[in-house]
């Protein structure tokens, strides 16, 4: 590329998420998606889903609500266009959330055995029993 392609190309704008926090107003409104910063406070009137669905990501990370929501092609392209920089690097693990326990751990089984060791147990003490009763009334 000349010249003029590296003068198009700017430098990436990082931002704080103690900043973007911030910009959760009627005058401001950022929310991060895949760690990009994005304004959207002069798309909050256009959003077809509302703008109180933007409204509730304001100032912090609507990546998953974004997702979810299967957005299309030309959605994300015009999403794009309102990006304004990106999460600061040394921010983005504290966008990490921990798994969620129910979700990642499966129920502890019970071993083989011990699941047939209650019920012999049970079986031997009673053919012990009824050996017991049976024996005496002889």
């Amino acid at each position: 590329m000349g010249e003029d392609g590296d003068k198009k190309q700017s430098a990436i704008k990082y931002y704080r998420l103690s900043d973007i926090e911030q910009q959760n107003t009627f005058k401001s409104t950022w929310i991060i998606i895949n760690n990009k910063v994005y304004d959207v406070t002069s798309f909050l009137e256009e959003h077809p889903g509302g703008e109180e669905v933007l409204r509730e990501q304001a100032g912090g990370d609507g990546t998953e609500s974004f997702e979810d929501v299967g957005h299309s092609t030309d959605a994300r392209a015009m999403a794009a266009e309102l990006v304004i920089g990106e999460l600061h690097p040394e921010d983005i693990a504290k966008l990490i959330k921990p798994p969620d326990p129910l979700m990642t751990m499966s129920p502890k089984q019970p071993s083989c055995w011990s699941s047939w060791l209650i019920p012999i147990l049970a079986a031997a003490v009673a053919t012990l029993v009824y050996r017991l009763l049976t024996a005496e009334s002889q």
